[in-house]
């Protein structure tokens, strides 16, 4: 693996030229074909508030970023995050008609949440191909393919005629949804200079996270009015005009595709390549990094605790507070959907200031020390709000008001912690940005699926309060995991590829 800094060293002082105060910085990238390029810009930040060093190489002067005007990246950014609404939005939707569901097709309740299960499951599996798949051909055209092929299947799920169908037409959907996670994370790797990614994820990560909040309490007015029928309508919808967007307005951004290495070499050359390259298991090998594995975890308590969060609020919050129909036990959703979208302004924003005041102190950038910016929340704040959450729930105390605003609490404080976690995955591997943000979306979805799949089981059998405290030690296990990366994930990589290189020059002496 690539260390993600660069360092370099210029000649200390202000130049004759330079305002009194201020300190002048250099990117040194690295290029292929020619030498570094030594490019300086100006900073603002005075002397007294500055370790020793004049020149701080961040990358964010590699031309590769300049490619798009803002404006562009505006809507390509609008695009992905679209995108990034859907599949999430069509894993919860369902929860506030799953009676209804479970009617139609002569079954539980507890049925319909395994669809849901598997829903997750395949979620996390579809990574595994489509990261591979946006190195290889591009981003555009996986993500056209994608969004077609969610349509079709959307409308596959609301024709389906059995429960057979419904299971199979929910778990191939699911498979491309994810696909669009992946691209778009990818995308932002893209175009994004590396102290403005986290802000630009954070715009990213609000799709993800409001979609699931607010598909329930939009199933929730469909089933109240209509059939859940006219749910999986409103997807095919909205998947088709993905597609649209996709086709017309998403321009390619991938610096270079490896499917140009293909070029001019035999037929089984090229068959034994492209194995290599889509291996899922080549996915799931990331993770004998600890800190990618590490990481993976933590963005995993943070998934397993929003989704057994979300899927029994109308099995347990109706009966608390004697609602009669799914609009109102939809209505629940809004408070996290709200969080979700506060913290967009302020979460991603937030992980790019941590690591630049980390610039400042060290002099470069080092990848690690933008997670240092979600351990408050994911260890502290999230916990704290579970565990309230759900013995409020339990003892019958604080009216409808308490669960709410720990539900709204919560999900301001994810948007803190999923823009950092998500760009450590773009900054510490750039050139396989795809693989690794696929390796965390696999791990994070197995866990959403077995959280979906336990929660009701789980609550019926020992309450939301335990159940919550569980979650809690969980998510405060998942911070811990992320201090121990903060600290010695830069270590473990330069060991990792001094090991790889030592092993490179042995065979090649063979």
């Amino acid at each position: 693996m690539a260390p993600s800094t660069t360092s370099a060293s210029a000649p200390a002082g202000p130049t004759a030229t330079e305002p009194e105060g201020t300190k002048q910085y250099a990117s040194i990238v690295p290029q292929e074909d020619r030498r570094l390029e030594l490019q300086r810009t100006i900073s603002t930040v005075s002397h007294h508030d500055m370790p020793i060093v004049s020149y701080i190489a961040t990358g964010d002067n590699d031309e590769k970023y300049n490619i798009f005007s803002v404006r562009r990246k505006t809507i390509i950014l609008a695009i992905m995050s679209f995108c990034s609404f859907l599949a999430p939005m069509s894993s919860t939707t369902v929860l506030s008609a799953v009676p209804e569901v479970a009617e139609t097709f002569g079954t539980d309740g507890s049925i319909i949440n395994v669809s849901n299960a598997l829903y997750m499951l395949f979620m996390g599996i579809s990574p595994c191909f489509y990261g591979p798949y946006g190195n290889i051909y591009g981003r555009k055209w996986v993500s056209v393919a994608s969004a077609t092929l969610f349509t079709a299947f959307s409308i596959g799920t609301a024709l389906a005629p059995n429960l057979a169908s419904f299971f199979i037409f929910r778990i191939l959907t699911a498979f491309q949804g994810t696909a669009f996670l992946v691209i778009g994370s990818a995308v932002i790797g893209d175009i994004y200079k590396p102290t403005e990614r986290a802000t630009a994820l954070g715009w990213f990560m609000s799709g993800t996270l409001i979609g699931p909040a607010l598909g329930p309490f939009i199933g929730g007015i469909i089933v109240t009015f209509r059939s859940w029928r006219d749910i999986f309508w409103l997807q095919t919808a909205l998947a088709g005009a993905a597609a649209v967007f996709c086709f017309f307005l998403q321009p390619e951004t991938i610096h270079v595709k490896r499917s140009e290495e293909l070029q001019g070499l035999p037929a089984s050359e090229k068959a034994h390549k492209m194995w290599q390259w889509l291996n899922p298991f080549r996915v799931l090998r990331l993770y004998r990094y600890p800190n990618l594995f590490l990481v993976a975890l933590s963005s995993s308590s943070l998934v397993w605790n929003m989704y057994s969060l979300l899927t029994p609020i109308r099995y347990v919050l109706n009966p608390r507070f004697n609602l009669q129909s799914p609009l109102q036990s939809g209505l629940f959703y809004i408070a996290p959907g709200c969080g979700y979208l506060v913290g967009t302004f302020v979460g991603g924003r937030y992980a790019d200031h941590i690591v630049k005041k980390y610039i400042c102190i060290r002099g470069h950038r080092v990848a690690e020390d933008r997670l240092r910016s979600c351990l408050v929340f994911l260890g502290g704040v999230i916990p704290a709000c579970m565990i309230i959450y759900g013995w409020s729930v339990e003892k019958r105390v604080g009216g409808v008001a308490l669960p709410v605003v720990m539900m709204f609490l919560q999900g301001v404080a994810q948007l803190f912690c999923f823009p950092s976690l998500n760009t450590y995955c773009l900054d510490v591997m750039q050139s396989r940005s795809a693989e690794v943000v696929a390796g965390n979306y696999f791990m994070r979805y197995v866990f959403a699926a077995a959280g979906s799949a336990a929660c009701l089981p789980a609550v019926r059998a020992i309450g939301v309060g335990w159940f919550s405290t569980i979650s809690a030690l969980f998510l405060v296990a998942g911070a811990a995991a992320t201090y121990v990366t903060a600290l010695y994930g830069e270590s473990w990589r330069v060991a990792i590829d001094e090991k790889k290189a030592a092993k490179k020059e042995g065979d090649n002496k063979v």
